[in-house]
């Protein structure tokens, strides 16, 4: 459970209170108090490299760290972008939260805020204090005790440390690992969120079983939490039968689809669109080697709108991961009209794949369910079921409920 009401240091260690003030002048005692404006913040664990740009200061910012939501912003507010975007600006466009913040760590020296398209979304990198994960950083501590706390905290992947925990303990907290693990936190971290999201139930026991007691909620925040328009159809033609948008690395096992396309005619032709990876050069050699009628576009990736264009280019989408969190693409294929072929054995996110939505099949199977997928993928009408069940509107409700819930237990528990 958190140091209530302890000095805590960057580290995580309580210290004396006067120990504490001689020390690091921005100790305060945890948790922090909160923002007067209500927001969110999402803390990734992605780790950027280098120093912060010198001409955008982490420092106060009008339009985000003080003052009310303007009139007309949460209106004008489109809830689009990758899932670190969607699920807070989701969280705000229902009113939930009035301001939105993402926050990711970098290993070289300063803090950044970097601008967005929306008034009401602000990004942030901070250095961190080590390279070991959970991660530390002595900035993010100085930061919240600055500005104060959020009223939701939304943790991702590896981690932070205790002590932002125990900064934020007023807050309420929620944790996703965003990848096939159910938890990439210790045990004793994973106890202290109110909240766990998980991606399909047996993430859901292995969470019961790790954290007892903590509160879980099958909600994978790439499929869900769907742009509406961001991704959609075009009406263009379709000069491929299957596209396949996945970072060129190994756990998106590009092996099961190759395997598949040797099986077939050199008359199917695919699409791999990589936005990152070390394999990308690899693959394209593979599928030159072996023939296969296959172009291949990054990385780097390309922007949202590109994608929709070449998602558009295709007849179906396929999704071949096994030990995979719940892809955004699946939703996203979906969005733009494509139905979806998954791999049988992919951990997380098969609710989505539903006969109006596509088909499964094992990776020996591959081959024969692009065929039976094509056969009929003309008759589907995925984008229905997507805007019936899985859009930002429908997930955000799902969420508030769950946070209404973390806070009146927390209410309780004072």
């Amino acid at each position: 459970m958190p140091v209530a009401m302890s000095e805590i240091s960057s580290t995580g260690a309580a210290r004396s209170p006067d120990a504490a003030d001689r020390a690091t002048p921005h100790l305060v005692r945890a948790p922090y108090p909160r923002r007067a404006v209500p927001t969110v913040i999402v803390i990734g664990d992605r780790m950027e490299a280098g120093d912060a740009p010198a001409d955008l200061p982490c420092g106060p910012v009008a339009d985000n760290d003080a003052g009310g939501i303007m009139p007309d912003a949460r209106d004008r507010l489109v809830v689009e972008g990758g899932y670190l975007e969607r699920l807070p600006l989701a969280l705000v466009k229902a009113g939930i939260v009035d301001r939105a913040e993402i926050w990711h760590h970098r290993t070289g020296r300063g803090d950044a805020r970097i601008a967005t398209a929306s008034p009401l979304l602000v990004r942030r990198t901070f250095r961190a204090s080590g390279p070991a994960a959970p991660i530390a950083s002595d900035a993010m501590l100085a930061h919240l005790a600055e500005h104060g706390a959020p009223d939701i905290l939304i943790v991702f992947g590896l981690g932070v440390d205790a002590a932002i925990l125990d900064a934020c303990a007023g807050s309420v907290l929620i944790y996703n690992s965003i990848d096939a693990p159910a938890l990439r936190i210790p045990d004793a971290l994973a106890q202290r969120f109110d909240l766990i999201l998980t991606g399909a139930q047996w993430q859901s026991d292995v969470v019961a079983a790790r954290a007892p007691g903590v509160a879980t909620l099958i909600l994978p925040v790439g499929p869900e939490f769907a742009a509406i328009d961001q991704f959609r159809p075009l009406g263009t033609d379709k000069p491929y039968d299957l596209i396949y948008v996945a970072a060129a690395q190994p756990y998106k096992r590009h092996d099961i689809l190759f395997d598949a396309l040797a099986q077939l005619p050199r008359s199917v032709r695919a699409l791999c669109v990589f936005g990152y990876g070390e394999m990308a050069e690899m693959l394209r050699d593979r599928a030159a080697a072996d023939g296969l009628s296959v172009d291949f576009i990054g990385p780097p990736g390309v922007p949202f709108d590109a994608v929709n264009r070449l998602m558009n280019s295709a007849r179906i989408g396929v999704v071949c991961g096994i030990d995979d969190g719940a892809p955004a693409i699946l939703t996203e294929y979906m969005l733009a009209g494509l139905p979806v072929l998954a791999n049988e054995a992919l951990s997380c996110g098969l609710q989505f794949v539903l006969p109006e939505t596509g088909a499964v099949a094992s990776a020996d199977g591959f081959a024969q369910g692009i065929v039976d997928l094509l056969a009929r993928a003309d008759t589907l009408h995925p984008r229905d079921a997507v805007l019936a069940r899985w859009t930002w509107p429908h997930s955000v409700r799902r969420i508030a409920g769950a946070v209404a819930a973390a806070r009146a237990k927390k209410r309780r528990a004072d």
